[in-house]
């Protein structure tokens, strides 16, 4: 594009100046035949009068390279003045004899390959006749040379864009080079951890900066599965290797007292509801981590309530809520379930507890406080890891799923979850938002 426009521009101010410096020799032709027309009507004038420097050439002539030639009455061009030797025509001949003076023929004429502008202005009474001979030649040597500049001009700017294109592409097209070749890398194998060239604010900087993004979160989402998948099949072992053991028994169920048959049945059932339970919230982290739900302005307030309502039904607590107006833009299904799972293990911790469990939300912060045990100060830094359960909650019911779920939430809302133990006893597990 550099070159084209180089071109253009060459062409156009070649043509323009040649055609200003071409109307600018005819003007001066013009002038000249006129300021002879007029001294000719003026006064009688004879082929010598034009003679040398002394005649009237320099005086009627003064624009550049436009000169004066005699002719006699016969047309012949008199050696004194000549200049240009051009062969006098029929013309030239004709106006010579003419008695009336200033009569005028203008033409181009050529001669030995040189062109030539020449004006026939006749002296009048048959006395003669003078030539206004301007040479073109010199016209167009001097264009020659505009344009011979002007190419030269032209091939730098051509020569000079090409090179800083050929550079400029060769920079942004090998920063492309490469990014293809760490993502080809990455299809071939698999890997993430490949280092990606980001350098530079342009575009492919950019998109380099987002590429090693992208490679980043996937590699964080491809570590979470794998501890995911181990972790479950970790936690999974022990109620399936207890199943199969009672499985095992089953039948001799017909040999056993009734007493051990309905322990038996029932065992069944508990790990049946254990492993349910485990697998609805392997599901609902997973699920948590997909995050497709899409975020809308909603009341945090109506969300604690009707998640404390369906916890007073589960679980037959009292439960008391404190709430401001504050809206946030949120997934309101995610919050429900981590208020939920905050107030159940607020219930696990204090099965038997007289107080009210307490959840208090202002601004963006939900807080649950419960008067339980509390948590033991080395529990604190682990108790939203998953499958974490502390020393003291391994007799209870859970997988130690429902904390890191809430975790999950919070993080995912640009928040974080937090646990303390409260003053007087008991534990403050909650989160915050974004806001």
């Amino acid at each position: 594009m550099a070159a084209l426009v180089a071109v253009l521009i060459g062409a156009l101010g070649y043509h323009a100046a040649a055609r200003l410096i071409r109307d600018d020799e005819k003007a001066d032709f013009t002038a000249a035949v006129h300021s002879v027309r007029d001294q000719v009507g003026r006064e009688t004038l004879f082929p010598g009068d034009f003679n040398g420097p002394s005649g009237l050439n320099e005086e009627l002539l003064r624009p550049i390279r436009v000169t004066a030639q005699s002719l006699n009455p016969d047309g012949v061009m008199l050696p004194a003045t000549a200049r240009f030797n051009l062969p006098s025509t029929t013309g030239d001949r004709e106006l010579a004899r003419s008695g009336t003076p200033a009569r005028t023929l203008i033409g181009l004429r050529r001669l030995d390959g040189d062109s030539y502008r020449v004006a026939v202005i006749s002296l009048g009474g048959g006395r003669g006749a003078v030539q206004i001979v301007q040479q073109l030649g010199e016209v167009e040597e001097l264009l020659a040379t505009l344009r011979e500049r002007m190419a030269g001009v032209v091939a730098a700017v051509v020569v000079t864009a090409g090179g800083a294109g050929w550079l400029l592409a060769r920079r942004i097209s090998g920063r492309l080079v490469r990014l293809t070749d760490v993502a080809e890398l990455v299809a071939a194998n698999g890997r993430l951890d490949v280092p990606v060239p980001a350098a530079g604010n342009d575009e492919v900087g950019r998109l380099g900066r987002a590429f090693d993004r992208m490679l980043g979160r996937l590699a964080t989402a491809k570590d979470n599965q794998r501890r995911l998948v181990q972790d479950a099949g970790h936690e999974l072992r022990t109620p399936l290797t207890s199943l199969r053991t009672n499985l095992a028994v089953l039948p001799s169920l017909d040999r056993l007292p009734p007493a051990e048959r309905i322990a038996l049945m029932d065992d069944l059932a508990e790990e049946a509801r254990e492993l349910t339970a485990l697998v609805d919230e392997l599901v609902a982290l997973a699920a948590e981590q997909k995050a497709n739900e899409e975020p809308v302005d909603v009341v945090l307030a109506d969300i604690v309530r009707e998640a404390a309502a369906q916890a007073r039904r589960r679980t037959g607590r009292e439960i008391t809520v404190e709430a401001d107006d504050t809206v946030v833009t949120a997934r309101a299904d995610a919050l429900a379930r981590a208020v939920g799972n905050l107030l159940d293990n607020a219930a696990k911790f204090d099965p038997a507890g007289a107080a009210p469990i307490d959840v208090v939300v202002r601004g963006p912060r939900v807080e649950v406080r419960d008067r339980g045990p509390g948590i033991d100060p080395a529990d604190l830094e682990h108790v939203f890891d998953r499958f974490y359960r502390a020393t003291a909650a391994r007799s209870l019911p859970g997988s130690g799923l429902g904390l890191a779920i809430v975790h999950e939430v919070a993080h995912s809302h640009g928040g974080t979850a937090f646990a303390v133990n409260r003053d007087g006893g008991g534990a403050v597990i909650g989160f915050t938002l974004d806001d």
